[in-house]
């Protein structure tokens, strides 16, 4: 048993119902099988305000729904200022177009609504990647196009080389990035150009395609870094890679015919070097010999000499003593260096016999004698 004032769902009001039964509640009433024109937009306006102030309670004036419309505006501008701040993003809020913070960490963040401040999200996290000396190819997956104008360059051994890079970079402050450069992968893109080209006109060709690729790398990268952070960029130069360094086509047959030049110039010197640490050893030995030789015979001349001067000093000395006595005895000496190797006679003045000579035999003319009697015998026998 329902109450007496219950009324049937069917009697529910609504904004847009006339109360006519016969109609539907479409706005400008008319039912589904077609039905009166609709109204024009005044009539429609009158009725939503008249439905409107049916529902609500105690019923509302024109100046009050107008007010209500503008607190509702009021929010929701306010509310426009509210943002998310995704991980791996930074947000650079900015009043009428100048900076004034940054958000670096993520979240919910609030800023007076537009047009008082904007905030502009800005991806940190990302790696961004800057090709030099090729482009790749849209048509064909993997594909690469060399650009001559970028890959070209020339060595310190005045050699043109072909250089392929490839750029890794990411954003450090996301303000800098945003005021700083206008155009971040142009200007990184000529730094790295600039900076490749100083390297490699430092150093020559053949070490660059072999063992110092690492180096130019790292020093190429290091050159970025310094020119950007004067720039202040805010970007964080990650990682340079060398893709490909060889000659360039046009001039292979020349380079081969170089190498060839210097390989045979190095065998050259290799054998000049050999040849070197053979003679030099010798010569430097001899020299050697050569030198102790000569101070050998500087000191038996010094000793000699010392030695002469000495045996002087000793004479005069003795001369002075006793002049008479070394007269004498020097001209002993001198008399026996004179007579030793001359025939000698022995005259006897006090012999009783004949004339008084007396013969002498001399046992140093005998020896030759005797031993040319003693090779002679033993010819003999040989024969």
């Amino acid at each position: 048993m329902s109450p007496p004032d219950d009324k049937k769902p069917s009697d529910k009001k609504n904004p847009w119902d006339r109360g006519d039964s016969h109609q539907s509640n479409r706005p400008w009433g008319g039912g589904s099988g077609g039905g009166d024109p609709p109204p024009e937009l005044d009539e429609l306006l009158r009725r939503a305000r008249a439905n409107l102030q049916q529902v609500m309670p105690g019923g509302m004036d024109s100046g009050g729904i107008i007010g209500l419309l503008v607190l509702a505006v009021a929010i929701l501008w306010l509310a426009s200022g509210l943002y998310i701040i995704t991980p791996g993003e930074q947000g650079v809020i900015q009043r009428f177009g100048a900076f004034t913070r940054t958000q670096l960490h993520e979240g919910l963040g609030y800023h007076l609504p537009w047009p008082v401040e904007s905030v502009s999200k800005v991806n940190v996290s990302e790696v961004r990647r800057v090709e030099i000396g090729f482009t790749k190819q849209k048509a064909s997956y993997g594909q690469t196009q060399d650009v001559p104008n970028e890959s070209l360059m020339l060595t310190s051994d005045l050699n043109i080389i072909s250089i392929d890079l490839v750029v890794l970079w990411n954003i450090k402050s996301a303000e800098d990035y945003k005021f700083n450069i206008a155009d971040p992968d142009n200007t990184i893109k000529k730094v790295a150009e600039s900076a490749i080209r100083e390297v490699v006109g430092q150093t020559e060709m053949f070490p660059i395609m072999t063992a110092d690729r690492e180096k130019v790398v790292q020093r190429t990268r290091d050159i970025m870094a310094k020119m950007l952070d004067q720039y202040k960029s805010g970007v964080n130069i990650s990682q340079v890679t060398m893709q490909e360094a060889e000659v360039h086509p046009d001039v292979q047959d020349d380079f081969q015919k170089v190498q060839s030049a210097k390989q045979e110039a190095s065998n050259a010197e290799n054998l000049a070097g050999v040849y070197r640490q053979t003679i030099i050893p010798k010569a430097r030995g001899e020299a050697f010999q050569i030198e102790q030789e000569a101070k050998a015979y500087k000191q038996t001349v010094i000793d000699k000499a010392t030695g002469d001067a000495s045996r002087f000093t000793a004479v005069y000395t003795a001369y002075l003593t006793g002049p008479e006595v070394t007269k004498k005895r020097m001209y002993l000496e001198t008399m026996e260096d004179i007579l030793k190797n001359a025939q000698k006679t022995i005259v006897d003045s006090n012999g009783k016999g004949g004339s008084g000579v007396i013969p002498y035999l001399s046992l140093d003319s005998i020896k030759p004698a005797a031993a040319s009697d003693d090779s002679s015998a033993n010819s003999n026998v040989t024969r």
